[in-house]
């Protein structure tokens, strides 16, 4: 029999409060489905609650259901990162991490390579951080359990690592194609600056002197400004660019989603948010150069330095959007 969240928040308490479980062995706490109660607690990740049932009687830390999987289990299954670490605090028997086995022969490694819950997985959005969260947590379980767990075998005869890679196929390709999408959109917005930058090179504000072809305007402060942040919005572009071609040629093996493959995006989108924040700057001073004498230069550049953060998030929010879109159109 397995309890809802609320049943149990309702029964254990009160339960708790008239000491009905103080001195409890094992059956009659499993018969009083007081254990039952304590892995539905640890599936919601209530530690809190499992730490006051703890003190009350210390022997529902062994809780156990049908499967024989206890509340490390429960808290390896449904990525409760908080309940394990509780567990690993104030659990006796260290034994049980290393040795402990469900009735289908999976030790805590191989239940940390099945593919997590979707209220875990939803809370990050893009294949490619929601794998990126699966290879740490079974990464995590994997530092805690004996090196003999990692090459143990199942009843079915499978290593952790094989059904992590059997379990998380699907996923696998979805980051992929999130990966090559978004660096696509991405690469697009960078080639558009790097058009718009390289020919505000050869159309400095206020002109040319025709006789020696130098900028008027180069001795001026605020031409440096716009030289200086216009190399700099066109070089980032530039590494933007090389950055994505780059990831749509990657590979993606599981471990590459670990560090490789964000570290790179993460990279590119601070390239790219740099040359959006320079090209803003160049424009600012282009305008002061051309509207120096004019007080509506003032009321602009304020505007511009106003709406300047919002013009940054813009060009990614409506990339990630039209991502979202499509990779929802083809799920349908």
């Amino acid at each position: 029999m397995v309890l809802s969240g609320t049943l149990v928040e309702l029964i254990l308490p009160i339960m708790y409060m008239f000491g009905k479980f103080v001195g409890m062995n094992s059956s009659q706490l499993r018969e009083a489905l007081v254990y039952d109660a304590m892995l539905e607690v640890a599936k919601h990740g209530n530690v809190d609650f499992i730490n006051a049932m703890r003190k009350a009687n210390h022997d529902l830390l062994l809780a156990m259901d049908n499967h024989g999987r206890d509340i490390f289990s429960y808290a390896v299954i449904h990525r409760k990162h908080n309940v394990f670490q509780f567990m690993l605090t104030f659990s006796e028997n260290k034994d049980i991490i290393n040795y402990r086995r469900d009735m289908f022969g999976n030790n805590l490694l191989h239940l940390a390579a099945h593919l997590g819950p979707l209220s875990d997985l939803n809370r990050r959005s893009g294949a490619a951080w929601q794998m990126k969260r699966e290879i740490d947590w079974f990464k995590a379980v994997e530092e805690v359990v004996h090196a003999k767990c990692r090459e143990a075998k199942n009843d079915e005869g499978k290593k952790p690592k094989e059904i992590f890679i059997e379990t998380h196929k699907e996923l696998m390709k979805d980051g992929e194609k999130w990966i090559k999408e978004t660096a696509g959109t991405f690469a697009i917005v960078g080639v558009l600056v790097i058009t718009v930058m390289f020919a505000a090179i050869f159309t400095v504000p206020g002109g040319l002197h025709q006789d020696t072809g130098i900028p008027i305007f180069i001795k001026d402060k605020r031409f440096t400004v716009f030289i200086v942040a216009d190399a700099i919005s066109l070089l980032a572009s530039i590494f933007t660019v090389f950055i994505y071609i780059d990831l749509q040629t990657s590979s993606y093996a599981p471990t590459d989603f670990l560090r490789r493959l964000p570290t790179k995006i993460m990279s590119g989108l601070g390239c790219l948010s740099l040359s959006l924040v320079s090209m803003v700057i160049a424009f600012c001073a282009a305008l002061g150069i051309v509207l120096q004498k004019s007080l509506l230069y003032k009321h602009i550049f304020v505007g511009v330095v106003i709406l300047a953060p919002f013009s940054f998030r813009l060009p990614f929010n409506f990339a990630l959007y039209c991502i979202a879109r499509r990779h929802r159109a083809c799920r349908h």
